[in-house]
């Protein structure tokens, strides 16, 4: 551990923060139909779009309305990606001359990049077409990222309205923010890291003669453009496949300090858009402090394992400082952990470094901040929603403390809420627990595993968290493009993606018929250090209770089997 190095992950940790800030303003402006900078430019655009699909962007929808229409969008988006997956062969822009995808592997795909998981069970380089990465996958980092934001929008109306009737249009909110926020800032991120090196290319490949003299084919795809939304968008799916290790895709350190930064800047940026929307910034502002405090508290301890070295190696005579094991020497140990921590804590799952060679206690951090729910900050208003239901977890938890009737941002929380609130939340450990334990049990499931015992069990149970978590990393020691593991990782991604999103909407549909409420002397105070406090244990016990006996029994038992193996 180096000061230098502490310094460069509270920077990266802090500066998404500090972006994130002035775009929340603007993306808030986006939600709520005020004019923009852009409107000169993109209005025409936007009524296109409107008259062309017959919606009225000013009819507001009721919750059922609205998650009928984010259902049949995805559902949509995800039959046309698994049609040109099945056909890539047959389809333009195919110069490596790839074949079609297995029906698993295809239907895993589509999955994941509707969901906005971007799990991988492929090389992109050796599987995926040219058209297949544009048309196919980077459309889908668009509207993927763009549908979690719908979800926050028709959330934070709830909570303002009196009496209301309708949370928004999805049209509307879809298309808007794809117009005025990903689109723009994508573009301008792109042509930002193709002027760094990044490669941007329509060919299949290039040939380069080594220092040896020795010719070697190197593939080659628009590399930048994808970058900038699967960073951006927090969705995660790289072409090349080591992801963000590669030097096509992460040429130099600036490179790796822009995207690394990038992870977590619209995750944020949602926290401030709901506070402004919603017209309670100090209590978002609580929020934005409890999952800031998550984040970096978990991230210190990945570089504190870190920066040990591997006692085999201790016990082995080998003098190294720090664990290097699967880190990219280039950037060095701090620049890993600065990428690994928030790309865990945000639904994103892009990788500069290899987390199953991290030691067992970072990668069961790594775990963990997946298994609280993606809140930190999660996925672009996906996060926010989901943090909002632990808000009103920890407020109704309170008030049956003081036996008052709880309230949150003027709307009182009673029993149909938490209900909602309950499916939001259970069904994550449900999807990552149930299916580890079948698979833990099941031969066909265990033949793609790389390891046995306690890693073993890490490496099953960080694949169904990243899934159901729609984080999309993986430890990459489980061959996973195998039907049994295609599937059901795929039934996760769904689970762990509709499921929360239609129980926030649906108490957006209960929030929104209620009155809204003045603050008055019974009401707890949301934007103080105590609720920060009481929040931050709602969402422990909520991730920890459930899921710490299964990283008991992973990289806990593990970390202890390293010591004693290293004191034999």
């Amino acid at each position: 551990m180096t000061v230098q190095g502490w310094g460069e992950i509270a920077l990266t940790l802090s500066l998404s923060v500090l972006i994130g800030w002035p775009i929340g303003i603007y993306l808030s402006r986006v939600w709520n139909g005020e004019r923009t900078w852009l409107d000169p430019v993109l209005k025409p655009v936007e009524r296109v779009f409107y008259k062309a699909a017959g919606v009225d962007p000013n009819r507001s929808q009721g919750w059922t309305g609205y998650a009928a229409a984010l259902i049949a969008f995805n559902a949509a988006g995800f039959f046309l990606l698994f049609a040109i997956l099945r056909l890539q062969a047959v389809l333009p822009l195919n110069p490596q001359g790839f074949a079609g995808l297995s029906p698993h592997l295809a239907f895993n795909t589509a999955v994941s990049f509707v969901t906005n998981t971007n799990w991988q069970s492929y090389g992109g380089e050796s599987t995926m077409s040219t058209f297949t990465q544009m048309a196919g996958l980077t459309v889908q980092n668009f509207l993927s990222a763009a549908t979690g934001a719908t979800i926050a929008a028709a959330l934070a109306r709830a909570f303002v309205a009196s009496r209301g009737e309708g949370v928004g249009n999805f049209w509307a909110d879809v298309t808007r923010t794809t117009l005025y926020l990903l689109l723009p800032l994508s573009t301008v991120l792109a042509l930002v890291l193709a002027s760094l090196g990044v490669v941007q290319s329509l060919d299949a490949s290039v040939t380069a003669r080594s220092l040896e003299g020795v010719d070697q084919t190197l593939s080659v795809f628009p590399v930048a453009s994808q970058l900038a939304i699967k960073q951006l968008g927090i969705n995660g799916g790289g072409i090349f496949n080591v992801n963000s290790a590669h030097p096509f895709e992460n040429p130099s350190a600036l490179t790796n300090f822009i995207t690394s930064v990038s992870i977590n800047v619209l995750g944020w940026a949602a926290f401030f858009a709901f506070g402004r929307s919603v017209l309670a910034k100090k209590d978002v502002r609580a929020l934005v402090a409890a999952g800031f405090i998550l984040l970096s508290v978990c991230t210190a301890g990945i570089y504190v394992a870190e920066s040990q070295p591997a006692p085999a190696l201790v016990a082995a005579g080998i003098e190294q400082p720090v664990n290097l094991e699967g880190k990219e020497t280039r950037f060095g140990l701090p620049s890993s952990v600065a990428w690994a921590g928030p790309t865990t804590g945000a639904s994103n799952g892009s990788v500069n470094s290899m987390h199953g060679s991290y030691m067992p206690l970072s990668g069961g951090l790594m775990m963990f901040l997946m298994q609280l729910g993606e809140i930190l900050p999660g996925g672009i208003g996906s996060g926010i929603a989901i943090m909002v239901v632990m808000a009103m977890l920890a407020v109704f938890v309170a008030g049956l403390m003081v036996g008052r009737t709880p309230e949150y941002l003027g709307k009182k929380i009673e029993a149909r809420e938490i209900q909602y609130a309950m499916i939001a939340v259970l069904v994550l450990p449900l999807a990552i627990l149930g299916f580890t334990a079948i698979a833990a049990v099941f031969p066909t499931a265990m033949e793609g595993l790389l390891n046995h015992g306690p890693h073993g069990l890490s490496e099953m149970l960080y694949a169904y968290t990243s899934a159901a978590a729609n984080n999309g990393s993986a430890f990459a020691g489980l061959t996973a493009n195998a039907p049994w593991w295609n599937t059901t990782l795929g039934i996760g991604m769904l689970l762990g993606r509709f499921v929360p999103a239609v129980a926030v909407l649906a108490i957006a549909g209960s929030l929104v018929v209620k009155p809204k409420l003045a603050p008055s002397t019974g009401t707890l105070p949301t934007d103080s250090a105590q609720f920060i406090g009481l929040l931050i244990g709602v969402i422990l016990i909520l991730g920890g209770l459930q899921f710490f006996p299964a990283l008991a029994l992973g990289p806990i038992v593990e970390h202890f089997q390293m010591l004693a193996g290293a004191a034999q």
